[in-house]
């Protein structure tokens, strides 16, 4: 090695290249039939009548009062649950991490928050009408040693409140799950030089842990609202076709009603496509971002 020249790098052989792409061959196969085709179908479907012929149609149809309307909601219920979702689990990860808690608090926290993230669908639809339906337990509970019926105040499980509140059990979860290793990423000797220098808590976080922390905060709550926005299953076993959003719009148009057309739900799916990959986007430009200073 010449002087001034910088370390030799170890480069991979081939027969380790090899090994490595057999390797991650099953989810390169999973990826292309589970995501990637499918989505170039539905995105040729999209432009497509019945009979196979090219036509914008189904793009001019998205644009119907009912359609608009759809989509609206979807996004609506989307941003209410990812900022409920953001808020609560911002300081309960805070809590967890940095509130100074007994030590098993965390481990049980995040393995709770691992499984909770991932129940969804109709168990949890029957799980939050068991509980706060208009029998639930605890409906039932409040009315008979509280004297308080809490569908007396307005609220309604199977509405749009009651859909936000539902993904709340995922959401939050999910914000904890991630925002927890950012936190972590906070090094100790930026407070410790806040305090020498005279700032208190306030201002340590006003100046420097949440602009640290901004990018993570506000990609996770993007990554919230794409999380909800896509969910269908859930909706679908709490409030049937009693809310008009945009997932359980595009089953009854892909599975057959009244209604069906089959390439007006290509049409739906693609422009929900576009909204959860602009959201994904943002996060992961946001998460790089935020990764610069907490490496």
């Amino acid at each position: 090695m010449e002087l001034g020249s910088g370390p030799a790098i170890a480069r991979p052989r081939v027969g380790q290249t090899g090994w490595a792409l057999i390797g991650v061959s099953p989810f390169l196969v999973f990826a292309f039939m589970f995501l990637i085709l499918p989505t170039m179908y539905l995105v040729v479907g999209a432009f497509q009548d019945a009979d196979g012929n090219f036509t914008f149609g189904n793009l001019a149809d998205l644009f119907q009062p009912s359609i608009r309307s759809a989509y609206w909601i979807s996004i609506k219920v989307s941003l209410a649950s990812a900022i409920g979702g953001a808020l609560v689990g911002f300081f309960l990860a805070y809590a967890g991490v940095m509130g100074g808690l007994p030590g098993w608090i965390r481990p049980t926290l995040m393995t709770f928050c691992g499984v909770a993230s991932n129940f969804a669908g109709l168990p949890l639809a029957f799980a939050f009408l068991a509980t706060l339906g208009r029998t639930g337990i605890v409906t039932v509970l409040l009315v008979k040693y509280f004297d308080f019926n809490i569908y007396s105040t307005g609220f309604n499980l199977l509405s749009f409140w009651g859909l936000a509140l539902t993904y709340l059990y995922f959401q939050i979860p999910l914000m904890v799950l991630i925002l927890a290793p950012a936190l972590d990423g906070l090094k100790r000797e930026w407070r410790e030089a806040a305090e020498i220098l005279g700032a208190n808590s306030f201002h340590y976080w006003r100046h420097i842990a949440l602009p640290v922390l901004w990018p993570s905060l506000l990609g996770t709550t993007i990554l919230l609202f794409a999380n909800a926005f896509g969910a269908i299953a859930t909706a679908y076993g709490l409030t049937g076709s009693s809310l008009n959003i945009v997932t359980i719009l595009l089953y009854a148009q892909i599975r057959g009603d009244v209604l069906h057309n089959q390439n007006l739900g290509y049409a739906l799916a693609l422009g929900m496509i576009l909204i959860t990959g602009f959201s994904n986007g943002l996060y992961i430009w946001l998460r790089s971002r935020s990764e610069r200073w907490l490496r």
